[in-house]
């Protein structure tokens, strides 16, 4: 991810911070993780699956959420109204198939 980022002219410790933060398999430790990141003013946050975003879209409307991997329909989960037109401030990919 780094060297992708990188390519793109974004450099760790220059012109991009990243801000990591791991639940640890402890759901109940989310809603503070994504505080602490609102609190830092991020300009964007990502979380990776429904949980952590969920968090992290009830912590902000205002900060960018990237929902990345999310392995459930997030529609359904009520992060996006749809995969088409996300609205708010949540966008990203989810691994979802047609069935």
């Amino acid at each position: 991810m780094r060297s992708q980022l990188r390519d793109l002219g974004y450099i760790e410790g220059q012109n991009l911070v990243i801000e990591w933060r791991f639940s640890e398999g402890k759901l109940d430790r989310l809603p503070d993780l994504a505080a602490e990141l609102v609190r830092l003013k991020m300009d964007c946050i990502i979380a990776v699956g429904v949980a952590p975003t969920r968090a992290v879209k009830q912590a902000t409307t205002v900060i960018p959420i990237v929902m990345g991997n999310a392995d459930d329909d997030p529609v359904r989960h009520g992060l996006v109204v749809s995969l088409a037109r996300p609205g708010g401030n949540v966008t990203g990919f989810t691994n979802i198939g047609s069935e």
